[in-house]
């Protein structure tokens, strides 16, 4: 049966494309792919060796020895580490936006019609990011996120902050895999029927997955402006600096989207929709992958090192 698809209203992927074949095995490729990521991940390379230098590069000095001073200031800091953070959180964006490249959509379609999605894929993402915000500059230092104390007696103890990591990210992971699985029909959409009577409401969930990134998020830079902007107790500066981190963080993978989307003439979505359940499959995947990677990384990984139980250990991340 053929699905009249409106060029700027997606569609839900159970909606318009059936289940893959071989789904077991899509399922044991995205949980290999994920976990072989957590595996070489370095976060050193990618927060210094390229994030910090990013910043730096934008800024024109050295974006962690320099106090902020003054809300503009503050602001600007924001929005450039969080495009300096483009690679910490480039695995959350690719299993949100990687779905998006399964729209229908012809090459006559204005750049700004194709860019709608992404928009409303924003309206989830600084929902959160501007919520929490405002709490944790209301709440102040107190909350753990900005905590310097730790846990238990081990050699090194468990710092609070990373427990927060730990469970965040542990449970946007479940969140992706089952969405994943959801994509396969492996297991129940609980959100079916919403997205069917509001097809748009997928990408703001996806979005507000997205800005829930900044609720786990140890990279030292954005631990600077978190701690800035809970110094002042000012909700709504505390909202608009998140908000500006969390589009840093999309902004480059937002252009690439647009530029695969309109500069392929329609020809990678007409791939996508030649083959029933391609859709699909691509959706699960990069949904499981992407899941799969939070859990290894922030649950098995990292506690690997403060409760020193086994974890492949890369030339690159050792010492």
């Amino acid at each position: 049966m053929a699905v009249a698809i409106d060029p700027i209203r997606p569609l839900p992927v159970a909606v318009t494309d059936s289940a893959p074949a071989r789904r077991g095995l899509l399922i044991l490729a995205g949980l290999v792919f994920g976990v072989g990521l957590a595996v070489i991940w370095s976060f050193a390379i990618v927060d210094a060796s390229i994030g910090d230098r990013i910043a730096n590069g934008l800024l024109g000095y050295n974006a962690k020895d320099t106090t902020l001073t003054g809300a503009a200031m503050g602001a600007l800091f924001a929005f450039v580490t969080g495009i300096a953070g483009t690679f910490t959180a480039c695995i959350a964006v690719f299993s949100a936006i990687a779905p998006l490249m399964g729209q229908k959509r012809s090459f006559g379609s204005k750049l700004a019609e194709m860019a709608k999605p992404l928009g409303w894929l924003g309206v989830g993402m600084v929902g959160v990011a501007g919520v929490y915000g405002a709490v944790g500059a209301a709440i102040g230092t107190r909350i753990p996120q900005l905590s310097d104390a730790t846990i238990g007696q081990g050699t090194p103890p468990f710092p609070v902050r990373l427990i927060q990591s730990s469970v965040v990210f542990g449970v946007i992971g479940l969140i992706l895999i089952y969405l994943g699985l959801a994509a396969l029909k492996v297991v129940p959409n609980p959100l079916q029927r919403l997205y069917e009577r509001h097809p748009r409401a997928q990408l703001v969930i996806m979005g507000g997955l997205i800005g829930g990134f900044l609720i786990g998020r140890p990279f030292a830079l954005f631990h600077k402006l978190f701690l800035y902007a809970a110094e002042r107790h000012n909700a709504l500066y505390g909202a608009a600096v998140f908000v500006l981190q969390s589009l840093g963080n999309v902004i480059i993978l937002a252009i690439v989207f647009l530029l695969l989307a309109y500069g392929t003439r329609g020809k990678l979505q007409q791939w996508l929709a030649s083959k029933p359940g391609r859709v699909a499959a691509v959706t699960a995947f990069a949904l499981i992958a992407g899941g799969a990677f939070f859990g290894a990384y922030w649950d098995v990984r990292l506690p690997s090192i403060f409760m020193h139980y086994w974890w492949p250990t890369m030339p690159w991340n050792a010492g």
